[in-house]
């Protein structure tokens, strides 16, 4: 028999974070070395793999399942693999199946997601300036990002823009990125950067806490904390002149493990059971093999008992390594 996922701490994992691919077509300076060598395409997860696995995960008491990349819509014939993903919806096996993505390819796909059953969509997107976005992300793709959203809207997913706060980049124009998602009826969350994986450059130079953030704002806009769950790490304040909600992810500021209730499986099949860490377990041998679900449960058992109470980021001393070695890319954003 399989049984619900629980850890070593008590915490039932019900929701399973899934990358399709490591590629992107976006180079964002903060995720990112600007020649990055992707992974071989033999090493990754067939869609039928993927599916396989989603099976197993839904069986064992998952019921959100969130499509990352890399991009995620860079992967051929992905929808195949969502309408496939989307019977588990119909069936109420799941609740929720979401996606995060760049958005430009967004327009291109929007209407579809909505016939698979996605309802919500994450979209990362730091800057509305074309020049800070032509330099932060290494392409000049910001239009096809704003049509990407807008098509999503018009076909009846809710949107929420995804912010990395960087310093010295896109900390000012954070006022009016929150006014203007707002004013699309699109919440926004602001993300601290996190020392996942070697970049061009150093991460001291990128990051700015949230809390100095939100003093900031507090200068602008009236915030109350408001008790939205979303299933993720953000805790949520709605802001009187906008009406809108504002989210915000700490994870150098103000750790949120304690309630953490996923786990992430890469394009390749391995499992990392929190993201500051770099241990993992290889469930692709085991849906190779010839006892797959019994192979699968030993490994997930594993997995519960090894997953960390929390992680331990950190972005204090000049020219440190990384936290963790892999790119956000690999692990799925």
């Amino acid at each position: 028999m399989t049984q619900q996922l629980i850890d070593s701490f008590g915490r039932e994992i019900t929701y399973l974070r899934l990358s399709v691919t490591d590629r992107c077509d976006l180079r964002c300076t903060y995720c990112m070395a600007e020649n990055m060598t992707f992974l071989p395409r033999k090493d990754l997860l067939s869609l039928e793999e993927l599916a396989t696995l989603c099976e197993s995960f839904i069986k064992r008491g998952i019921k959100k399942i969130r499509i990352t990349g890399g991009e995620p819509l860079v992967r051929r014939d992905l929808m195949s693999f969502m309408h496939k993903l989307s019977k588990h919806r119909i069936s109420g096996k799941l609740d929720e199946i979401t996606l995060t993505t760049n958005g430009t390819l967004l327009s291109r796909y929007a209407k579809e997601l909505k016939l698979c059953g996605v309802e919500r969509i994450n979209i990362s997107l730091d800057t509305l300036d074309p020049i800070v976005f032509t330099k932060l992300t290494r392409r000049n793709a910001l239009d096809a990002v704003l049509k990407g959203i807008d098509t999503a809207l018009e076909a009846g997913i809710k949107v929420k823009i995804n912010t990395v706060a960087l310093k010295g980049v896109n900390d000012r124009e954070i006022p009016s990125l929150i006014e203007w998602a707002h004013s699309k009826s699109m919440d926004i969350t602001l993300i601290e950067v996190m020392p996942l994986g070697d970049i061009d450059e150093d991460r001291v130079d990128q990051y700015i806490p949230l809390n100095a953030i939100r003093d900031n704002l507090e200068q602008r806009f009236t915030l109350n904390n408001v008790p939205l769950r979303t299933g993720g790490p953000a805790r949520y304040a709605k802001i009187k002149e906008t009406g809108g909600i504002l989210g915000m992810i700490t994870p150098l500021t103000n750790n949120f493990c304690a309630g953490c209730n996923r786990v992430r499986v890469t394009c390749t099949g391995q499992i990392y059971t929190c993201l500051g860490h770099g241990h993992k377990l290889d469930l692709r041998a085991a849906i190779r093999g010839d006892n797959s679900d019994a192979e699968l449960e030993r490994l997930l058992g594993v997995a519960m008992r090894e997953k960390p109470e929390k992680h331990f980021f950190d972005i204090s001393e000049r020219g440190a390594k990384p936290t963790v070695a892999r790119h956000m890319s690999v692990t799925g954003g």
